[in-house]
């Protein structure tokens, strides 16, 4: 079966592409690939922690861009602003607050990367995954455009066309380094307590 080919706004026919991890962005640039959209990887996630985390996340995308060959942009790991911009969000959880300000940190920058570098278009990957408010995702990002004439995010929904599927099938066959977490250490501390209660209920000893 034929798939369906993607149309950027403007029938523009390149693409700045926000990307936080391999698995999340994989299918999407074999998407883009074939629908004869050149994209540009930005990579900036100063949430991700520890650094050596973001390295690992990091070389992944490398390590795909370069086998697809398409530009790989590597920005900074500034970690002191974002610590900064969510200070009192320490406690909100997924999909709250935190996150809403977490999205407009790193499109702000996209956003300022595709205006300085004649981009009309940007996008993220951050909406193909479940544990993501798209909505959320998609007003960062016009947010972010919205400071700059005639630059347009992209909101195209990810999932659909099982772009979802797509992304599991992409990740296994590249086998690409799977996170357990989304990146920040909020939620590195929030995985590690499910983790920690979901012990405690398989081991029988933990009820005595």
């Amino acid at each position: 079966m034929e798939k369906n080919k993607l149309v950027l706004p403007n029938k523009e026919k390149k693409v700045l592409l926000h990307c936080c991890c391999a698995p999340c962005s994989g299918g999407i640039i074999e998407s883009l690939l074939e629908s004869s959209i050149d994209p540009t990887v930005l990579f900036y996630n100063p949430n991700i922690h520890p650094e050596k985390e973001y390295e690992i996340r990091k070389a992944e995308i490398v390590r795909f861009a370069k086998k697809m060959n398409i530009p790989f942009v590597d920005s900074d790991y500034d970690q002191d602003i974002w610590f900064k911009r969510v200070k009192g969000l320490e406690l909100e959880p997924e999909r709250g607050k935190r996150c809403r300000v977490c999205f407009d940190i790193r499109l702000e920058r996209a956003a300022l990367f595709a205006m300085e570098h004649g981009f009309k278009i940007f996008t993220s990957n951050f909406g193909i995954s479940r544990w993501k408010d798209r909505h959320q995702v998609n007003k960062s990002g016009i947010r972010a455009a919205s400071r700059y004439p005639d630059l347009v995010y992209w909101t195209y929904n990810w999932r659909q066309q099982n772009g979802s599927q797509r992304m599991y099938e992409t990740t296994k066959h590249e086998q690409f380094y799977r996170q357990k977490y989304c990146g920040c250490i909020y939620s590195l501390r929030d995985a590690d307590l499910r983790s920690s209660k979901e012990r405690k209920i398989s081991d029988p000893a933990s009820k005595s």
